[in-house]
């Protein structure tokens, strides 16, 4: 161990400080990434109409029964709220996990800081980032250390910049407790504010703390109508924040309404479906290259968070979750050939 390190680590000891880990963020060196599969426990959750529902421990067993060695569980109810876990409930849990031999990546925390904006009485920011508080210390005492958050929504009649102001102050407020706990916060792309990787990229500098960094998907991208090129270089942008990813695919429903006075139908917005991996709109193959070309090392997490092809039976959850698992087999024989193929010439 180099001298630097080895007094760094003297001084985490002594001092009691947390080590901020979490996912390394990438390389730049396509031979760092891997393939490393990971089930959000969303998927069986119960959350949209027709869904299954299993309890964490079911659900710890489907997974590792359907194949996978890593999970992301569900901080809220009704998987893994703080407020039903003590500290025996967490000790039992842990010792669940390595019973089964099953690492757990993240914890999924559910936020929206800009709720109740036109509030200002009630101090939403902060009662949330308390929150993450707590689900931070949980997954520390579950022994992981990243937490998955959303931004916020934007609401009408309030000036954007307020609301852009409260996601800066939750998330600042929330990391700066996740670091008391060693824990790192993963932004998604997921709600509306920092939701294009340039205004993503512009958040996280502006929140600037070293715990917060980015879960960074390719379904957002996709429904914003970006080109292939455009999200290969949305993760190229993201690069220094990127530290885990979760994957969903889905297909358009075209719909549209009847205007009387028209005698005719009128275009409105597509609903989306999940389908298997593969099988839907998201190019997910330019997307892990796109992974792979900047040397991303975190999980590779996948859930079914959407009305699915199929149903929402165990029987179909379950073969969906293995047609993931077969998508990601398949690509990285498929990279791993072409990689062979390029070093031969």
């Amino acid at each position: 161990m180099k001298a630097s390190k080895f007094i760094a680590l003297i001084v985490i000891l002594i001092v009691g400080l947390p080590v901020l880990t979490a996912q390394p963020v990438p390389t730049g060196d396509p031979k760092d990434f891997r393939v490393k599969p990971c089930l959000h426990s969303v998927s069986y959750a119960g959350v949209w109409r027709g869904q299954a529902l299993l309890s964490v421990d079911e659900f710890l067993v489907k997974a590792k029964e359907l194949g996978f060695d890593a999970v992301m569980l569900v901080a809220k109810r009704p998987h893994l709220s703080p407020l039903d876990y003590d500290d025996a409930a967490r000790k039992r849990l842990k010792a669940r996990l390595d019973e089964l031999g099953l690492t757990l990546v993240a914890l999924a925390g559910y936020t929206d800081f800009t709720a109740g904006v036109d509030k200002p009485g009630i101090p939403h920011a902060e009662i949330q980032a308390t929150y993450l508080g707590e689900v931070a210390k949980l997954a520390r005492d579950l022994g992981c250390n990243m937490v998955r958050v959303f931004t916020g929504y934007e609401r009408p009649d309030v000036p954007f910049d307020r609301q852009y102001a409260i996601v800066v102050e939750g998330l600042k407020a929330a990391g700066k407790k996740a670091a008391e706990y060693g824990v790192t916060l993963v932004v998604q792309n997921h709600h509306d504010i920092g939701l294009h990787h340039d205004a993503m990229h512009w958040l996280l500098k502006e929140v600037n703390l070293p715990n917060v960094k980015a879960g960074w998907d390719a379904w957002a991208p996709t429904l914003q109508k970006l080109t292939r090129e455009e999200i290969r270089e949305s993760v190229i942008k993201m690069k220094p924040y990127i530290v885990h990813t979760i994957v969903a695919d889905y297909v358009r429903l075209p719909r549209f309404k009847y205007e009387n006075n028209l005698t005719n139908y009128l275009r409105q917005e597509d609903v989306l479906r999940a389908v298997p991996v593969g099988e839907g709109i998201i190019d997910y193959k330019a997307f892990f290259d796109a992974l792979r070309e900047i040397g991303y090392q975190g999980y590779i997490a996948y859930e079914m968070c959407e009305v699915l092809d199929g149903g929402g039976s165990i029987e179909n959850l379950d073969k969906t979750a293995r047609k993931f698992l077969d998508y990601l087999k398949q690509y990285e024989a498929s990279s791993l050939g072409s990689s062979t193929k390029r070093a031969a010439k």
